[in-house]
């Protein structure tokens, strides 16, 4: 089958292998730099996430392998089902018993001695259904009672029960991305403008009704008026990027891992890197997205049915809205939502699934012409 795929004819897309090996070695060279004082005091082991970190790397990356040569039709069999599974996950993890609570989220799963994320799963899972709803309904999405309703329902069903955990961030990253995909598809702007109202409440709603988001909001705007309070992550988070320049302060010199940033390890992980490899460090990482965007999108506009094109479209929105978000976080452009950055934060759900998302992404490159 590796033959099959690897011919003169057809190959897969081999800069967007070297882009997402890059990245994996970029993040796993980072996540020992900003977890070893923390995984020591905490562990006793330096090395402690670093070590599961390669673990969720090399799984991600047989799992990656495998997915590259299964053909991406194969999903669109089974895309009722996927998304079945994935609802399922989401009503168990708000169990008392079942989802496990870290950091004020009940999100994850236990399995053994690690844990899942259903969310993550949704968000793959429900780019795969819409791919295949609007390949074979895209005549209908003009419509808002045949095409743009039905798909919005869903698409908010899934981001409700994502808020029960709640999961801000992750909920934000799954209705962007499935919006970009049904306006790709041809649904009308006014549809858009009335949704964007409904939403613009929803989202007052949603941050009126939990004080820590209202938090978020008023330490995003002012960060300085509670430093050692909800401001205290931003802060740490500039005081990071900040003193790295142009070169940084060099790999394992940075000050901001040793008990200031929270967890560097994870949401934070780009500060970690703007400290200790500067300016330039931080524009290669932003470079290589970028350059795993146009690839992407490129793969998107070659593929040869509308079901890749969709599916392409979304993992690549997916995987870009998330980065911004994450990066935007970092600097100070929006409030905390607690978004990993792909390919770079610890965890094992996130890389995982990011690693499964770019094997189906490999394989539609594999019948595009590019």
């Amino acid at each position: 089958m590796f033959r099959r795929i690897f011919n003169d004819q057809n190959k897969p897309d081999y800069i967007l292998l070297g882009v997402i090996f890059s990245l994996l070695i970029i993040g796993v060279v980072m996540v020992y730099s900003a977890s070893y004082v923390w995984s020591d005091y905490k562990f006793d082991d330096a090395f402690f996430y670093v070590k599961r970190q390669l673990l969720f790397a090399g799984a991600g990356l047989v799992a990656m392998l495998v997915i590259m040569v299964i053909p991406y039709n194969t999903w669109k069999k089974y895309a009722n089902l996927i998304l079945l599974v994935c609802f399922i996950l989401l009503f168990l993890v708000l169990i008392p018993g079942i989802g496990m609570v870290r950091g004020g989220a009940q999100s994850w799963i236990g399995v053994g001695a690690f844990s899942i994320q259903p969310s993550e799963f949704m968000k793959l899972g429900l780019i795969i259904f819409l791919s295949a709803y609007l390949a074979t309904n895209q005549k209908y999405i003009t419509s808002f009672k045949k095409g743009f309703f039905p798909s919005m329902i869903l698409v908010f069903t899934a981001f409700g029960l994502i808020m029960l955990q709640p999961d801000l961030g992750t909920g934000a990253v799954l209705v962007l991305t499935c919006m970009l995909m049904i306006f790709t598809a041809g649904a009308r702007m006014t549809h858009f403008l009335g949704l964007a109202a409904l939403g613009l409440a929803g989202f007052v709603f949603l941050i009126a009704s939990a004080p820590y988001r209202i938090s978020r909001i008023t330490a995003f705007l002012n960060p300085w008026e509670d430093p050692l309070g909800d401001g205290f992550q931003i802060i740490q988070s500039l005081y990071a990027i900040g003193p790295g320049g142009l070169m940084g302060v060099g790999f394992g010199q940075g000050l901001q891992k040793y008990f200031y940033l929270p967890e560097p390890q994870t949401d934070f992980i780009f500060a970690i890197l703007g400290e200790e490899f500067g300016f330039i460090g931080g524009t290669i990482v932003i470079g290589l997205f970028l350059l795993l965007l146009w690839r992407g999108i490129r793969i998107s506009l070659e593929a040869p049915d509308l079901f890749g094109r969709f599916l392409a479209l979304g993992i690549v929105a997916m995987l870009t809205i998330q980065t911004m978000m994450n990066i935007s976080v970092v600097i100070g452009l929006i409030p905390v939502t607690g978004i990993t950055l792909p390919f770079l934060s610890y965890g094992g759900s996130s890389l995982t699934l990011t690693l499964c998302s770019v094997g189906i992404l490999l394989n539609i490159s594999y019948y595009s012409k590019i």
